[in-house]
């Protein structure tokens, strides 16, 4: 959430800014709400004032046997209006938090300009693409072939957009996960959580899935819980409603959770394979910075996404999201698309931002720098690191051998009680 007297004192630059993503911002509609607020404000409390001192009055004329009837037939009707006046106070609060949930977050200074993806910029690349000596199959024929999917069975149990992992291709999710949140936990300092797989509205709201993306999220019946739909929503609530030590930052978490997406919005997309489900297993990292230090925490957890992608010697870039293509809480982002044969091209794989003081505005997370001094609100970075379901789908496309077997990375290999690789 952006701080409203940010935006009222800096109108012309808010509008800038966040025209650089596509949206318009009508800082008149929230100026004129917010000078109603005060106008309200003051009245009630010289109305409050009025009601102190004639409570006072009342005090005085009793004690001097004196008829206060009609001063406290005065109190009550000023009592009704400063009840009123509240009532409108809150109103109009209420449409501007709302309203401010609504706006996304400025793009850093750096963002490349654009209004879509094709408007990103490439950072780096790593390694080649494979070559094939006979045609490659997509991973989902791949799985299928070996006995490592089943799509069908999937939808038999819960419909379209699920997997069934079978056998080594359930092996090989577990050792991804293990394998990934060693790499950040041992060697980039993460510390690993099991969080909650439910979160509750608070949550949503600070991360901010809610309210603007409720459609994109599962919802219990009954109950004002969600499915996470990344574990970027548990993680960065760890710290909700707290004020931290300076010392203490950053902080740095991992968690393998299962996510669950809607995917609303995407009808006809990737209807095939692993890239786009409802359910999927992820490896998330998460930051709590001190401001000055958040971008340099940003570059620091891309390369910690990177290492993962790095050491199961799959071909990969990096991309700076130009301002349009910005996630919703996001500042700056870079993402690192996998090369996957069965597309001629790269595909996402991991999302690194910094969220700037976004979220933490959302979900009151602050620092103090000193013991008596006023608490600021930390900066708060999320990563993909990474999605285990789409690593799966490249490590299928990419190891593929002509003899039909598909070669396990020598760094995983530890994790899989040295299998060298999958099929006969």
């Amino acid at each position: 959430m952006l701080d409203l007297k940010w935006i009222l004192d800096n109108a012309p630059e808010a509008r800038r800014r966040l025209a650089q993503r596509g949206v318009e911002l009508d800082t008149e509609g929230l100026s004129r709400i917010n000078e109603e607020r005060k106008a309200f404000q003051k009245r009630a409390e010289d109305l409050r004032a009025a009601r102190n001192r004639a409570s006072e009055d009342v005090a005085r004329a009793k004690k001097e046997g004196r008829d206060a009837a009609e001063v406290i037939a005065a109190m009550k009707k000023v009592g009704d209006d400063i009840s009123a006046l509240e009532e409108n106070i809150r109103s109009l609060e209420a449409k501007l938090r709302a309203d401010l949930l609504s706006i996304p977050n400025l793009p850093a200074g750096s963002v490349p300009e654009g209004r879509a993806a094709e408007d990103n910029v490439e950072v780096r690349r790593f390694g080649d693409p494979p070559r094939f000596s006979f045609r490659p199959e997509p991973h989902w024929e791949i799985g299928r072939r070996l006995g490592l999917l089943d799509f069908d069975r999937a939808a038999k149990i819960a419909g379209a957009r699920f997997a069934v992992s079978l056998s080594e291709g359930a092996r090989l999710e577990r050792a991804l996960i293990s394998f990934m949140l060693d790499i950040h936990t041992r060697e980039s300092g993460y510390t690993e959580v099991l969080p909650p797989f439910i979160a509750n509205e608070d949550s949503l709201i600070g991360t901010g899935n809610l309210p603007k993306f409720a459609e994109d999220l599962f919802k219990i019946e009954g109950f004002k819980w969600y499915l996470i739909p990344t574990a970027e929503v548990p993680l960065t609530n760890l710290f909700r409603d707290e004020i931290l030590d300076e010392s203490s930052l950053p902080r740095r978490f991992a968690a393998y959770t299962p996510c669950f997406r809607s995917e609303a919005g995407s009808y006809g997309k990737d209807i095939r394979g692993l890239i786009r489900q409802h359910q999927f297993n992820k490896v998330e990292i998460v930051a709590f910075s001190l401001p000055e230090k958040s971008f340099e925490e940003l570059e620091r957890m891309t390369v910690s996404a990177e290492e993962v992608l790095r050491r199961l010697e799959l071909p990969y870039r990096v991309v700076e999201l130009c301002a349009g293509d910005l996630g919703f809480a996001s500042a700056k982002t870079y993402d690192l698309e996998v090369w996957m044969p069965e597309r001629n091209g790269y595909v996402e794989i991991s999302s690194c931002s910094n969220c700037t003081d976004f979220q933490a505005r959302r979900a009151n997370i602050r620092f103090r720098r000193a013991p008596k001094s006023k608490p600021e609100h930390v900066h708060t970075l999320n990563g993909s690191g990474v999605a285990v379901g789409r690593t799966v789908a490249a490590l299928l496309e990419c190891g593929q051998q002509k003899n039909g077997t598909v070669r396990i990375p020598a760094a995983l290999r530890p994790y899989m009680d040295g299998l060298e690789k999958i099929g006969s």
